[in-house]
């Protein structure tokens, strides 16, 4: 029986694959190199045996991934109905076992929109049913706070700096980061996160979620789903996102990099106590798309 100190977790499989492999190519000069290469695998997500989505994947955090899945579309509300997570590479499948079923399943399939997320994306209107439901906690950002997070992210990435070819997503709080996940997808991180923090009772309202990816309204969904008010990302921002961001009241920090970063929401969460300060950096002109990425 779950308690306080012991939280009820589901009975899991810990399947994890290699996240990159080894490969020979022929560099410009014609010569042999042996280089990384990231993985990617089919993985099919069954609730009850029904089958849910396909989701590529490197494979690293299979259990989290399909946890967050279910969580971040709303198919499941609470953990405890979730008996078993089973993930069986030889089938490319997971199977996720539920206590009591669960309720609806047409009306949650419904209706489904194929979004911009790396290998597609998709969001069920169940997910959009339930943005609003419980509005973010007012955040408080300091600059100095935010310069610290960026340079703790840099030791982070190691997939993508022996690999390429991935995203990378971290829950942090304050300059520390908790757990980052790197995938193929963005969204796919994105939803790791979400599992890890169900798995471990991880609340959102002080926490801020970073990714190496463009914050599209999709993302912005999954980071206001999670109770997260906070979004940084060291790319760009799309209109969409932009304009969901708003609705939610997201604060939303954009290509981040070193020193540099754009606010495009909720600049009166943020505490100008590192320089320059707002009326210095215009002083200095606008930020080019250059120093902004």
């Amino acid at each position: 029986m779950a308690d306080r100190d012991h939280p009820y977790r589901p009975e899991m499989t810990d399947a994890r694959l290699a996240p990159t492999a080894a490969v020979e190519v022929l560099d410009e000069s014609g010569a042999a190199r042996r280089v990384e290469i990231a993985g990617e695998a089919p993985l099919t997500l069954f609730v009850d045996g029904r089958e849910i989505v396909t989701l590529m994947t490197l494979g690293g955090q299979p259990e989290a991934l399909a946890l967050g899945y279910l969580r971040t579309q709303r198919f499941v509300q609470k953990i405890e109905q979730i008996r078993s997570v089973r993930v069986d590479w030889e089938r490319e499948s997971v199977q996720i076992t539920t206590h009591g079923g669960v309720d609806g399943w047409e009306e949650k399939l419904a209706k489904r929109t194929v979004t911009t997320g790396c290998g597609q994306g998709t969001v069920f209107s169940c997910t959009i049913d339930s943005l609003y439901a419980q509005p973010l906690p007012a955040a408080t950002l300091r600059q100095s706070t935010l310069y610290g997070l960026l340079g703790a992210l840099k030791d982070f990435n190691a997939i993508y700096r022996s690999a390429g070819a991935v995203h990378g997503c971290a829950l942090c709080s304050g300059t520390r980061v908790l757990q980052f996940v790197e995938d193929v997808g963005r969204h796919n991180a994105a939803d790791a996160i979400a599992g890890y923090m169900w798995l471990e009772r991880i609340t959102g309202a002080d926490k801020i979620f970073y990714t190496t990816g463009r914050l599209t309204s999709e993302i912005v969904m999954k980071v206001a789903l999670m109770g997260i008010p906070v979004l940084l990302s060291r790319s760009g921002v799309t209109q969409m996102g932009l304009e969901l961001a708003r609705d939610l009241g997201v604060t939303m920090i954009a290509r981040a990099k070193g020193r540099h970063f754009l606010v495009f929401n909720g600049a009166a969460s943020l505490r100008w106590d590192a320089r320059p300060a707002p009326q210095e950096a215009s002083a200095q002109g606008t930020y080019s798309r250059a120093a902004g990425e």
